[in-house]
């Protein structure tokens, strides 16, 4: 990509000397984790990924690299054992901190990585809609939870493939906990296609803020009054992240409350959330900004 390129001088200009490196990080395979599937009741007995170092902050999760690349088995239950994963998007997972007995929505749910978290937590009570709007994505999602969560939790699985937007219409208050990981600008993938970095253009990063903050408005109307909204992105630009939550506080004024931010295993503090970016933590990027519902006024 040359440096004249629109993507490139934005970003530049956002984040200053910096760029340079981040730009470089973003074409570099990110590390992973192998989070151990705790749904399943038997573990392998002689996998490799015993042997990997464990991450202490992530509690059930292996650090993995091309150099250690290890896949999923099926243990003696026929679940698999091991789900491959951003390390970032783990902590946002847990982030939202189910509680058994919950009702929970995860509004664009797919690929399923960070539902079978959500649902590890719901433990032996409580139930989740798992949501996405793309049938691809959604048949991706029904794959993953068949691979991973038995039978008996699956009764407790629900999904479904709505737009976001209809649960805060449908459905007001009528979820303790919402994750809404929104579509996004993703610019690491952009960089793997020459096209989409031609398309580019700043309008692309705007545009999608306007449906990232109408899908958070809606989870606004669908969580209970004191209930927990974490909203995430992949994407590096200011205005899919900070600023939605900006807007959404000055619309919505005393009806929310931004908790502290989880900083754990590498993330950024910002503004309004945490920012992991692979020039300082080696994976990402993701972002996320973690929400309670404070009044019924939205």
């Amino acid at each position: 990509m040359e440096i004249q390129h629109p993507f490139y001088t934005y970003f530049e200009k956002v984040y200053g000397a910096r760029w340079a490196e981040l730009f470089m990080a973003l074409q570099t395979k990110e590390l992973q984790v192998a989070r151990l599937n705790q749904l399943s009741k038997s573990e392998g007995e002689s996998r490799e990924w015993k042997a990997l170092p464990l991450r202490s902050e992530l509690p059930g999760c292996h650090w993995i690299s091309e150099q250690n690349a290890v896949h999923p088995q099926r243990n003696p239950d026929e679940l698999l054992d091991i789900y491959i994963m951003d390390p970032a998007s783990v902590v946002v997972a847990r982030a939202l901190e189910v509680q058994a007995g919950d009702r929970v929505l995860d509004m664009c749910a797919a690929p399923g990585g960070k539902s079978l978290v959500l649902i590890e937590n719901l433990a032996e009570a409580g139930e989740i809609i798992c949501n996405d709007l793309s049938p691809e994505r959604r048949d991706r999602l029904k794959k993953v939870i068949q691979q991973y969560v038995p039978r008996s939790i699956r009764d407790r699985v629900w999904i479904s493939g709505k737009d976001g937007i209809q649960f805060g219409l449908k459905d007001p208050g009528g979820f303790d906990r919402i994750l809404l990981d929104a579509p996004c600008s993703g610019e690491r993938h952009i960089l793997e296609n020459a096209q989409a970095q031609k398309e580019w253009s700043p309008r692309r990063t705007e545009h999608l803020a306007v449906r990232q903050y109408s899908l958070l408005c809606s989870a606004l109307l669908a969580v209970k009054f004191g209930g927990r909204i974490v909203y995430s992105t992949c994407s590096i630009s200011p205005v899919e992240n900070d600023d939605v939550i900006r807007k959404l506080i000055k619309k919505k004024k005393d009806s929310v409350k931004v908790l502290p931010s989880h900083l754990g295993v590498g993330g950024e503090k910002t503004e309004f959330g945490t920012l992991f970016l692979p020039d300082q933590c080696g994976f990402g990027p993701l972002y996320f900004s973690t929400i309670e519902k404070v009044s019924t006024k939205t």
